[in-house]
């Protein structure tokens, strides 16, 4: 099929099937140098310099505090590819899974050298050092960047806003993480990615560059049933122009919102890491060769949305480990996540208490069990959550 692009490019469309296992194989591209949760530029650094023998590496910026923001442009091909990660700090799946995907087109991975022939990728890999450095979701100036797209008040912004007038990308990837909070419907599953294609209006209306997101995401999505069965969900695409992706899906930029989550026993999110690469790579492919143009805006709307039905510990039966007498209530508890000088360390707290029927935990125990409360009141930062109250 020939296909004619929005700037007037004509190639021919492909059907390809990658001859790789990516279950086999991820272990040998991954950068196991980079892992846990609080990843910084200079946790980057090995990588980029090591491809930068291949790929142009350039300094674009510089964020509040003056630390270097880098990107790095890869390919030749005439569709462009705008693609950025770690906008907020504290979120460092998505970089992981960028290095990665870094290191698989430097090793010439699966079909690497054709998709460069076709596409011209430009990634800024951490537009928020500071963030990323203090482990926080804003800037230096506590400033959430994801929503400074109209006013532009920060350094980074202003970073992000040139490339993507500098590029003009046929596509745009927004990559962050998600809390372990969602769910992928009202079902015990989590919400291990999540996407979104972002309205361009208060209508929502279907524009193109929405349709073309909506078919990617599709592609992407139907690729990782195969790895995470109904584990993929969707945001609301309540239109806020204040939000990147919609001002970009705005500007008629196809944009995704990739957001990596929960995977089962997975709180450094290695294994999300690994699927969140997945997803990037077939994504890659897909525009690549064209194989997204089948899919339909019903395929996208049947990814079931996310729904906050997620604890991190779900406790029934609460009562039996207060060891008072009063009526049966549960518990739900989150992890807070907090930079120490040995890394991020998880913290308790209860965040609701009464009934609720409807909520999964990542663990769960119930307390009307012998085992489950011996648990329970062997674990002294849970049980000390409960006699603080």
């Amino acid at each position: 099929m020939t296909i004619v692009n929005k700037i007037g490019l004509t190639f021919v469309a492909t059907q390809r099937k990658s001859s790789v296992d990516f279950d086999n194989t991820y272990e040998q591209i991954k950068v196991d140098a980079v892992s846990g949760r609080h990843v910084h530029r200079d946790h980057l650094l090995p990588l980029l310099t090591k491809i930068k023998s291949r790929f142009d590496l350039l300094q674009v910026g510089s964020s509040v505090q003056h630390i270097p923001i880098e990107k790095v442009t890869l390919g030749k091909g005439p569709i462009k590819i705008l693609m950025w990660s770690q906008m907020h700090g504290n979120e460092s799946t998505t970089t992981k899974a960028v290095l990665d995907m870094l290191n698989a087109f430097y090793r010439g991975f699966d079909r690497s050298e054709e998709i460069l022939e076709r596409i011209t990728l430009h990634i800024l890999p951490m537009l928020n050092p500071d963030g990323a450095l203090a482990y926080t979701r804003e800037n230096a100036n506590k400033v959430d960047l994801n929503r400074d797209a109209k006013n532009l008040s920060q350094a980074e912004s202003l970073v992000l806003r040139q490339e993507y007038e500098r590029c003009s990308p046929d596509f745009c990837f927004n990559l962050h993480d998600q809390r372990t909070i969602y769910s992928a419907g009202p079902f015990p599953r989590p919400a291990t990615l999540s996407f979104l294609s972002p309205s361009a209006n208060p209508m929502r209306d279907l524009t193109p560059s929405r349709l073309a997101a909506m078919k990617l995401i599709s592609t992407m999505n139907k690729d990782l049933q195969k790895f995470i069965p109904n584990q993929v969900g969707r945001y609301d695409d309540a239109f806020n122009p204040n939000c990147v992706g919609d001002a970009f899906q705005m500007s008629g930029t196809p944009t995704l919102l990739v957001e990596a989550g929960h995977y089962q026993g997975d709180y450094e999110r290695e294994q999300t890491r690994k699927y969140v690469f997945k997803a990037l790579w077939t994504a890659l492919n897909a525009i690549a060769f064209e194989e997204y143009q089948a899919e339909s805006e019903s395929d996208y709307c049947n990814i079931p949305e996310n729904e906050k039905q997620f604890f991190d510990v779900l406790i029934l039966n609460a009562q039996d480990l207060v060891g008072e007498k009063q009526a049966p209530f549960s518990a739900g508890i989150l992890f807070e996540e907090v930079l120490t000088s040995a890394g991020v360390q998880f913290r308790p707290y209860i965040e609701k208490q009464g009934e609720l029927s409807g909520f999964f935990g990542h663990n769960t125990y119930d307390c009307s069990e012998a085992n489950d409360l011996e648990n329970l009141r062997n674990n002294q930062e849970i049980s000390h959550l409960f006699l603080k109250a």
